[in-house]
């Protein structure tokens, strides 16, 4: 199964807890098959100082859905993530499930697509990088109709290829 992850991280060495997370994923999830460039974006949904270093991912898994995000959240654990119940905070690193195939889930764990991918730009732009003819299984547009649509004004610049 294809599944496209957004990485974050906004707390110390963001490049090596980004590379670490990848680490942790194709030891523990999969194999990535493509990487976006990094994007640099300002937090969203909260204050803070320290911006996010953000990167898309393409990780080939056998895992389902629901087992893909207690890995990720234990690899999120293992990196030093302390979940305080305050949803938007700085964090050393955050694994998001964007897309897995074209499937549409809403359980109390877990949403996908994301339910709030379409809003970010930060989310997006990386996997407009990767994947800009993707159909949004449930918002039936592409992922480049919804970075044009985005009314998110953040910054998000790319800083490494």
């Amino acid at each position: 199964m294809a599944v496209f992850l957004l990485l974050g991280t906004n707390q110390g060495d963001r490049e090596n807890m980004l590379r670490q997370a990848r680490i942790q994923l194709q030891q523990q999830a999969g194999r990535i098959i493509r990487q976006s460039s990094l994007y640099e974006s300002e937090p969203w949904g909260f204050a803070s100082p320290d911006w996010f270093l953000n990167q898309a991912l393409v990780l080939e898994t056998a895992l389902e859905p629901l087992p893909l995000l207690s890995v990720t959240q234990r690899i999120e654990a293992a990196l030093g993530r302390r979940r305080t119940g305050d949803e938007y905070a700085s964090r050393p690193i955050d694994i998001d499930i964007l897309l897995y195939d074209d499937r549409i889930i809403t359980c109390a764990e877990l949403t996908i697509p994301h339910r709030r991918m379409h809003e970010r730009l930060f989310a997006l732009r990386p996997l407009n990088e990767l994947a800009p003819a993707l159909i949004h299984p449930h918002l039936k547009q592409s992922i480049a109709s919804l970075v044009a649509a985005c009314t998110d004004r953040g910054t998000v610049d790319l800083i490494k290829k």
